[in-house]
């Protein structure tokens, strides 16, 4: 009998010591998304293109209807986030992703002029997103925790429509880089 107990007791322990390093571990990922392991990608898969054909008779037209796409949105803003950082000029880069607005704020160099700093963060975030999306650009650095507040919240938590237009508002004091688009050809 002492001997079963004894087993269960070595055993409960090393269990117990298995979870603690595990916990010790989880803590140490503060921030998932840039310690994040990307999951190899397979090189013929990645090289193949996408293609769907439908008939219209295929398609069963009430369920389309309450078909909904959807995007990740956290994976959208690394994205946008790493197409910036590819240009010439940036140093930091934050993005913020909601459920119809993209804010950027960044840190450039003195290479890039305000405006063409602007340009190319809204056209990279534009090639990304839908075109519903509103994409509001900074390059005032003071913003980066502003946006990194709301990292965490939901579209129907109390105060995240009011902080949102609050950061909107002081983004748009700066050129925001779509001031080319409206320009006639």
């Amino acid at each position: 009998m002492r001997l079963v107990i004894s087993s269960i007791v070595a055993l409960l322990f090393l269990v117990g010591c298995g979870m603690e390093n595990t916990i010790d571990e989880m803590s140490e990922d503060v921030n998932p998304v840039k310690n994040r392991q990307k999951e190899p990608v397979d090189s013929e898969l990645d090289k193949q293109l996408g293609y769907v054909s439908y008939k219209k008779e295929e398609v069963k037209l009430d369920e389309e209807n309450n078909h909904g796409a959807t995007m990740d949105r956290e994976e959208t803003a690394d994205l946008i986030t790493r197409i910036i950082l590819r240009n010439d000029g940036f140093e930091e880069v934050a993005t913020l992703v909601t459920d119809k607005e993209a804010l950027i704020v960044y840190e450039k160099n003195e290479e890039l002029t305000d405006e063409e700093a602007a340009s190319i963060v809204n056209k990279s975030a534009m090639s990304i997103l839908p075109s519903f999306f509103d994409v509001y650009v900074s390059h005032n650095e003071q913003l980066i925790p502003d946006i990194h507040s709301l990292h965490n919240s939901t579209t129907t938590n109390e105060n995240y429509d009011n902080t949102l237009e609050r950061i909107i508002k002081e983004m748009k004091k700066d050129p925001q880089g779509n001031e080319d688009l409206n320009e006639s050809p």
